[in-house]
């Protein structure tokens, strides 16, 4: 499927972990999604490509979403974090990914 291996590198780089909070908890069990912090340069084609070359596993869809970095403050100093992106991945029916098992 990929025949280059700067494109194989690039996969490899565009996913950064999995996201695990209350809501990726709930898409996952409601939508059959789950959600992966990815390259804030990733587009749907790469997401898709990497899951699919690093998990095993064929997905369905992507869609992607830009978060807003929070505005923190310590005594007088402001700052903010850092922007970052990330991706809702929809699994074929049957598929499953596991992300303790490096196969």
């Amino acid at each position: 499927m990929i025949a280059n291996t700067s494109t194989q590198e690039r996969l490899m780089q565009v996913i950064l972990a999995p996201q695990v909070s209350e809501k990726a908890t709930m898409v996952a069990d409601k939508y059959q999604q789950v959600v992966l912090r990815v390259v804030g340069s990733a587009t749907k084609p790469e997401v898709k490509a990497a899951v699919e070359m690093l998990f095993k596993v064929e997905v369905a869809g992507v869609q992607m979403a830009n978060v807003k970095g929070k505005q923190k403050r310590s005594g007088k100093m402001q700052g903010r974090r850092k922007d970052w992106k990330k991706a809702y991945v929809s699994l074929k029916p049957g598929q499953e990914l596991n992300f303790m098992a490096g196969e």
